[in-house]
């Protein structure tokens, strides 16, 4: 069996068709099972973020593989597969491997660097064992993905300065509304992402910043961590009436925010524009917003331009973060090689041996008039023979571990030598 991985991601295609792909953490039990249930899948782990939904599986087969999962992402988007057929990037085996060190080292994130990735690569990990759709192979693939992150992070200054969307929306709005002493600040959500905003946000100056969520006690704890102003869903509307600054992030699957409301909010404070920053994937604010005078919304497409403007101080470290990423790729290839090939090898290794110390024992009274030298000799004799014999089916499937013909190889040896 081999690992590999199936993914979509914002950068490379429309925003409002990637959006449809996302699976939020509500929905994630049910995603999990669907692919397990594939006739060509043994484990899976879904990565489902702002930018990328990624499907990572121990396949049976390849072709099988890619069957199950592009039927998979068709029946989560309702769309033909050909619509995304284009899209769709697809590794196997090492190139599987390297392309989720790469993104758990923040090097394939719309900011480079990114730390956010890594505790999203840890949860996705997380909801695959309690769901058990992860098993053996892609728990010591994520494991040590997650250490490949650290090190690079520890290692290199990949991760200095703005390294996630939550913080280039907030360093981006002065470009729009000048000096933020004066501005008041709605952030909309209280996930992951928006705590990051709030954070960036603390000892910015502003004027003001509430926090808004459906669940009044979360909206709490995340205003009273920076001293913000915590409103409770229902007073959205009245909210925007005062707001300068909006930054949306929640978990919705349809808009939350239409020209209807921000146009509302506008009548009343005419002489103020406003700033829309929506980070959510699918987005929370109507895209025909933008055409409300006075207001400038900024989606994830405009975010991933503008982070891409600053990348060139932190792409001087891409070189060593990519030495790491190349190393740890062959330590894994080295400890799955041992993981997968030496219970075979020694399995085998053992059966031949007790096959060899078995005829020996069996011609024990032709070889009594042997001297001790003579019987070592037959001894190493016997044991060189059987050592030639063994020698091309271990490299066999030492060398091709963990890909579709080792796993051949591996079952071959097994039935033909009646290994456990």
């Amino acid at each position: 069996m081999s690992v590999v991985v199936f993914g979509l991601n914002h950068s490379t295609m429309p925003l409002e068709l990637f959006e449809r792909f996302t699976v939020d953490e509500a929905d994630m039990p049910g995603a999990l099972k669907r692919l397990s249930a594939g006739p060509h899948l043994s484990e899976a782990v879904v990565v489902s973020t702002c930018n990328r939904t990624e499907v990572y599986a121990r396949a049976k087969g390849p072709h099988g593989a890619h069957a199950d999962v592009r039927r998979f992402l068709a029946e989560l988007a309702d769309v033909e597969p050909v619509q995304f057929d284009g899209h769709l990037l697809v590794r196997h085996d090492r190139a599987a491997v390297q392309h989720l060190f790469s993104v758990a080292s923040g090097l394939d994130s719309a900011v480079l660097g990114e730390g956010e990735i890594l505790g999203q690569i840890r949860r996705a990990w997380e909801q695959a064992g309690e769901e058990r759709a992860a098993g053996p192979v892609l728990n010591l693939l994520f494991r040590h993905a997650l250490e490949v992150g650290k090190r690079v992070r520890t290692e290199t200054a990949i991760s200095r300065g703005a390294t996630s969307i939550s913080q280039v929306a907030v360093e981006m709005a002065p470009r729009h509304l000048g000096d933020l002493r004066d501005v008041r600040v709605l952030i909309v959500g209280a996930g992951e992402m928006a705590e990051g905003m709030l954070t960036t946000l603390a000892g910015s100056g502003v004027a003001g910043v509430s926090v808004c969520n459906r669940t009044w006690s979360r909206a709490c704890e995340l205003a009273s961590a920076i001293g913000a102003t915590p409103l409770a869903f229902d007073d959205l509307p009245v909210a925007l009436a005062q707001t300068d600054l909006l930054l949306t992030s929640t978990g919705s699957t349809t808009p939350i925010i239409g020209p209807a409301e921000v146009s509302t909010a506008l009548a009343q404070r005419p002489e103020r524009p406003m700033l829309v920053v929506d980070v959510a994937v699918p987005r929370d604010v109507d895209p025909t917003v933008r055409t409300v005078p006075g207001v400038t919304l900024v989606d994830m497409d405009d975010l991933t331009r503008f982070a891409r403007k600053g990348l060139d101080r932190r792409s001087r470290e891409l070189a060593a973060a990519r030495g790491i990423v190349h190393e740890e790729v062959e330590r894994y290839q080295m400890a799955a090689v041992s993981r997968i090939a030496d219970p075979v090898v020694a399995a085998l290794h053992e059966h031949a041996d007790a096959i060899r110390t078995a005829e020996l024992a069996r011609f024990e009274s032709r070889l009594a008039g042997l001297s001790d030298q003579q019987r070592d000799a037959v001894d190493a004799l016997v044991h060189g023979v059987v050592a030639k014999l063994l020698h091309s089916p271990t490299m066999a499937v030492k060398t091709q571990a963990g890909s579709d013909s080792g796993d051949r190889l591996a079952d071959a040896l097994r039935e033909l030598y009646g290994l456990d």
